[in-house]
């Protein structure tokens, strides 16, 4: 399998990267969390990765670190959760956030990240906990970060990954600008969990 890709970043949108290689261009999926620590394109970055491997599809998944793919890749073991689900609850709750509430049993927690029902969230917590009890966390090791986003575009950023979660654009606006009022220097990735708190309240 592919454990990582270093190369040149030729696109970087939310959700998704391109990282050249060799004449090569690799699309990648990425959290929000993966996205906000990219540098810009055409710099370097480093990602590790998982080969999702379909009868129909072969598909790239991206982390910055090494607690993201695991999560991940220990989501995706679980009935019903899909690679697109595990993202999402990578980009709606941080890694420590999420483990804590596997294991702490927070269904209110778990259900804040869309597409995520009550019946999910109990299966996540019930096949996971135990997994998530053997695992120690807290390793980094991010590729390059990028330098500060200005705040027009962190809010436009913030905006369009709350319309690609599914929520109406008037209301992912009014949630991200209550967001930005609350923490003016919060990147995209902090905006889009604060919003979603609001909208998910």
């Amino acid at each position: 399998m592919i454990a990582w890709i270093e190369g040149e970043l030729a696109a970087r949108e939310l959700g998704r990267v391109v990282l050249a290689v060799g004449g090569m261009g690799f699309e990648i999926a990425v959290p929000l969390s993966t996205y906000e620590l990219l540098p810009d394109a055409g710099h370097p970055a480093r990602l590790l990765t998982h080969l999702h491997v379909r009868e129909d599809e072969l598909a790239l998944f991206g982390f910055a670190t090494a607690d993201e793919k695991r999560v991940f890749e220990t989501a995706i073991g679980v009935s019903g959760i899909g690679p697109k689900l595990a993202l999402l609850l990578l980009s709606t709750l941080p890694v420590p956030r999420l483990v804590e509430a596997v294991r702490g049993g927070d269904l209110a927690t778990l259900t804040r990240v869309p597409g995520v029902g009550r019946k999910t969230a109990e299966r996540l917590v019930v096949e996971l906990r135990d997994r998530f009890a053997d695992m120690a966390f807290g390793e980094t090791g991010p590729p390059a970060a990028a330098g500060a986003t200005p705040a027009g575009r962190r809010e436009e950023g913030a905006v369009k990954a709350l319309v690609a979660l599914g929520f109406p654009r008037g209301r992912a606006g009014e949630a991200v600008r209550a967001a930005a009022g609350e923490a003016s220097d919060a990147e995209v990735e902090e905006l889009v969990r604060r919003a979603l708190g609001a909208l998910n309240g």
